[in-house]
């Protein structure tokens, strides 16, 4: 949780900073937020390389479980397409791209801002928060409501960072390997399919 509030924190203070013209103009208009994409990507890659610890610990996992990454695609889109059709204000890709970041606000809300504004990136920016959010703080409620595998499901691509510790202690240890194979897929797709869905 202290990692969202930072993150909140850096962008209510970034965007105090452009409402005072307190940046120089060279920076908002330049390819700033581009560059920081591909330093993000690159780290990201990083991480996943040298990552080989998941793959090898799926060995003794159910194999049915492996699933649970598509489940919760399928999922996030039934959500994103209920969504567009209770509003106007945004269509229907623009749903489906901010439902693509999965919890990861980061990468998620540069790639929107990049292809579709600021507007719009500043809304995958709380919603992918407040997914992380909602899987720190009702874990006992969606365990008891839905089951252990929920707040897995709901973490998205946190589930294998941020939330896990939560994750373990609410849906069981026993889960935790499973939680970062889902968390790994889920990361991993985010830049093709939030990319994807811009483009369209």
């Amino acid at each position: 949780m202290k990692g969202s509030l930072i993150i909140i924190a850096f962008f209510i203070l970034g965007t105090v900073c452009g409402l005072l013209h307190l940046v120089p103009s060279q920076l908002t208009q330049g390819n700033t937020s581009y560059f920081a994409l591909c330093a993000l990507i690159f780290c990201v890659g990083i991480s996943i390389g040298n990552d080989s610890s998941v793959l090898q610990t799926l060995r003794h996992t159910n194999p049915r479980l492996l699933l649970l990454p598509l489940c919760t695609f399928v999922g996030t889109m039934a959500g994103c397409l209920a969504v567009s059709l209770l509003t106007s204000t945004h269509r229907l890709t623009d749903c489906l791209a901010i439902g693509s970041g999965f919890g990861y606000y980061s990468l998620s809300s540069i790639f929107i801002t990049q292809y579709r504004g600021a507007a719009l990136g500043t809304v995958a920016l709380l919603a992918n928060i407040a997914r992380e959010l909602i899987t720190l703080l009702a874990s006992p409620l969606l365990v008891r409501w839905f089951g252990p595998l929920a707040p897995i499901s709901v973490g998205g691509a946190t589930s294998m960072d941020t939330t896990l510790p939560i994750i373990s202690r609410y849906s069981g240890k026993d889960l935790v390997t499973l939680s970062v194979f889902h968390g790994f897929c889920m990361d991993f797709s985010v830049p093709f399919l939030v990319t994807f869905f811009c483009e369209i």
